[in-house]
C-alpha cells in the first residue's frame, strides 16, 4: 500500500484479539522462534534440553521479568528453552493479584503504542533484553535474534491450561519430530 507521501507502507497482521485488554488478569501461552530458526540456545540430548551460554541468558531473562514486573508470575515448570524457540506461560495478576496493573484496553491505543505491564510490553521487553545480551556476548550488535512476530494464546480453561502445560513439559522429548527442528 502507498501512503499520502508516496512511500510504501507495509501492513502487519496483528496476532491479537481486537478490543481485548492484554493487561487483563489471566494466563497467556507464548512461543517465540529465533530469526531464521537458527539453533542458538543449546541442544536436546536424550530428551533433555542442555542450555549453552545463550540459552542460559534466555532462561535468566525470562525469570528476571517476574522480578521487574510485580504483576507477572512465572513458574519453572511452565517454561522451556529449546534450541531455536521458547514456550512459556505468563500469568498477569491485576488488582486482586500483586499490583494495580490495569490499563485501558489495547484497542484504544494507537498502533505501536504499548500499554504498561501488558503482554505486548512484557514480550517486547524480554525479547529486547535477550537480544541485547546475546548480541553483546557474540559481538553482533544490531543483529536480529528473534522472528518478528510470536505466537500468543489466551488460556481460557483448565483443560486448555493442562494441554499447554503438557505440551511445554514434553517439548524436549518430542524434539526429534518437532517441525521447528530442521
Amino acid at each position: 500500500m502507498v501512503n499520502d507521501t508516496g512511500k510504501k507502507h507495509h501492513h502487519r497482521r496483528s496476532i491479537r484479539l481486537v478490543g481485548y485488554d492484554y493487561a487483563a488478569e489471566g494466563g497467556y501461552f507464548i512461543a517465540m522462534v529465533t530469526h531464521g530458526r537458527r539453533c542458538l540456545f543449546g541442544e536436546v540430548m536424550n530428551g533433555e534440553m542442555k542450555l549453552n551460554d545463550f540459552g542460559k541468558i534466555v532462561y535468566a531473562e525470562w525469570f528476571r521479568t517476574e522480578k521487574l514486573r510485580p504483576n507477572v508470575e512465572l513458574l519453572e515448570d511452565e517454561f522451556v528453552v529449546m534450541p531455536n524457540h521458547i514456550h512459556g506461560i505468563i500469568w498477569i495478576n491485576g488488582e486482586n493479584g500483586w499490583g494495580t496493573a490495569r490499563c485501558a484496553p489495547t484497542s484504544e491505543r494507537r498502533f505501536g503504542e504499548m500499554a504498561p505491564n501488558s503482554l505486548p510490553t512484557i514480550v517486547r521487553s524480554f525479547k529486547s533484553a535477550v537480544t541485547k545480551n546475546i548480541n553483546l556476548l557474540r559481538n553482533t550488535p544490531g543483529s536480529p535474534l528473534w522472528q518478528r512476530n510470536n505466537y500468543e494464546h489466551i488460556i481460557n480453561s483448565e483443560k486448555d491450561y493442562d494441554n499447554i502445560a503438557n505440551y511445554i513439559d514434553s517439548n524436549p522429548l518430542n524434539w526429534e519430530i518437532d517441525s521447528e527442528n530442521h
